[in-house]
């Protein structure tokens, strides 16, 4: 049987987004074909998962500053930067994006892909609280909305969904 992590979803073609995944996914998971995993849980992933991803061949990005970890948004607009550019490497797919729960930090880098995209904020934030549920964060918004994708260098390989 085949289930799906907690809070899966489909971002675009070959970049998903999930909670943590656990034993009981790794067979979905194996499905996906995945090439790299951008983990920003602040423990990093558990022992299973990583083990898991190594045993896999699928490279793993720990995309945490885990000292400023007091549940507010722990990354920076840099670690962003990095972490989309990494995205936008076709080179990279099929990718997973997730953390804990795949709520918070997990809609708040996909939300900057979808500024990116050149989505409009409503919609952006109509996706991110879906994820997010009651877990939302007004500051995790406000970055999306003041991320400046003009930072972000779109790779000369990148999906044409992503060239504008």
């Amino acid at each position: 049987m085949k289930i799906v992590p907690p809070n899966f979803g489909f971002v675009e073609e070959q970049i998903y987004r999930s909670g943590e995944p656990t034993e009981l996914n790794f067979p979905f998971l194996e499905t996906l074909k995945l090439k790299m995993c951008i983990s920003l849980s602040s423990e990093g992933p558990n022992g299973g998962f990583e083990s898991w991803l190594a045993a896999n061949n699928v490279t793993l990005v720990k995309g945490i500053d885990t000292t400023s970890d007091n549940g507010n948004l722990p990354f920076t607009e840099e670690l962003c930067i990095d972490l989309l550019q990494k995205m936008l490497d076709p080179d990279s797919y099929p990718i997973l994006v997730c953390d804990g729960m795949g709520k918070t930090r997990t809609g708040t880098i996909i939300g900057c892909l979808r500024k990116l995209q050149r989505w409009n904020l409503a919609s952006i934030l109509t996706e991110y609280r879906r994820y997010a549920g009651n877990k939302g964060r007004l500051d995790n918004e406000q970055f999306i909305e003041l991320f400046d994708i003009d930072l972000v260098a779109i790779p000369a390989n990148a999906p044409s969904k992503f060239v504008f």
